[in-house]
């Protein structure tokens, strides 16, 4: 099992209190930095621009600037979006922007991205938002796109929503065959059959037979089209909170993010987080991508460490 960290950009309202926009940023790359250090497995942002539960003047770090920052105050940790909104930015650009930080990341990218679902980002920016099954296509061409833009010298593609007709795309990054995609949803019809043809990884949610449900569907959407289910790396999303009892752990959590807290939630003792972990590995997870109680205390960062990878 590989731990990543969910990195406080605000969206969570995480960097409230902190009124200098450059001390907030200090903030969000000393976890980065403590995460690198302690030997977590990769660093990943959210790609949004208003906070939730609801939007407010709080600081919130747009995705892609930050990771390109981020790119270089770290040394090697993999850095990624969980996951950058396909409608946001047109995807043969999205295509360059991801190869320009592969590189300046010496090779370190995981490409996130997923369909969008921020209704009040989406009119708020001024972008369409057309519904699901449309931001689905939509995003089965862009990764058609994206492909093309790594793969091919000069890049075409003909689509209803997207069109490239000879894009140049220099340089193309760093990792071969090409940077990895983890397509993120659960939606077992269009997305996770996405992640089929197209994924490297997949970012699914919910509880244990949530999850085992999800990615038996992946399974058959492979053996449907001959893709080794095993090439795709399986992640989910945690809240950690580690202390010496479930009831010390349990009190840490913020509030905000106690009504998402389950089974799968990584909270309470070493021995109780210990069995959690377990069970997801059971069900074939591989990274667990960890939301932590603090921006600023970096204590339970530390510890889960001490606890779970340094052994």
């Amino acid at each position: 099992m590989k731990f990543g960290i969910a990195l406080p950009n605000g969206w969570k309202m995480t960097l409230v209190g902190i009124k200098d926009p450059i001390e907030a940023y200090e903030t969000m790359t000393n976890v980065a930095k403590g995460a690198d250090e302690a030997g977590y497995e990769a660093v990943w942002l959210v790609d949004h621009f208003h906070t939730i539960p609801k939007p407010s003047q709080e600081v919130t770090f747009e995705c892609w600037t930050s990771l390109a920052a981020l790119a270089r105050d770290t040394r090697r940790i993999r850095i990624g979006q969980i996951v950058t909104c396909n409608s946001y930015r047109n995807p043969a650009l999205l295509a360059k922007m991801a190869s320009t930080l592969d590189v300046l990341s010496h090779g370190r990218l995981n490409f996130g991205i997923g369909a969008g679902w921020y209704e009040h980002e989406y009119r708020a920016y001024g972008y369409p938002y057309p519904d699901a099954p449309e931001r689905l296509r939509q995003l089965r061409e862009a990764l058609q796109v994206i492909r093309a833009m790594w793969e091919q010298e000069e890049a075409t593609f003909e689509g209803k929503y997207y069109q490239v007709r000879g894009a140049i795309n220099q340089p193309k990054g760093v990792q071969k065959p090409h940077i990895p995609i983890l397509i993120g949803g659960g939606g077992e019809k269009v997305t996770l059959k996405l992640v089929a043809q197209y994924g490297d990884a997949c970012n699914v949610g919910g509880d244990l037979k949530t999850i085992e449900h999800k990615l038996a569907v992946l399974r058959q959407h492979c053996k449907d089209i001959g893709r080794d289910y095993e090439s795709i790396s399986c992640t989910t999303g945690a809240f950690c909170s580690i202390a010496d009892t479930d009831e010390e752990a349990l009190a840490l959590v913020p509030e905000v993010y106690k009504p998402d807290i389950k089974e799968t939630s990584l909270v309470g003792s070493p021995a109780t987080i210990r069995q959690r972990i377990a069970a997801l590995e059971a069900l074939g997870i591989h990274q667990i991508i960890m939301d932590l109680p603090s921006a600023t205390d970096l204590t339970v960062l530390h510890r889960f460490a001490q606890e779970f990878i340094a052994s």
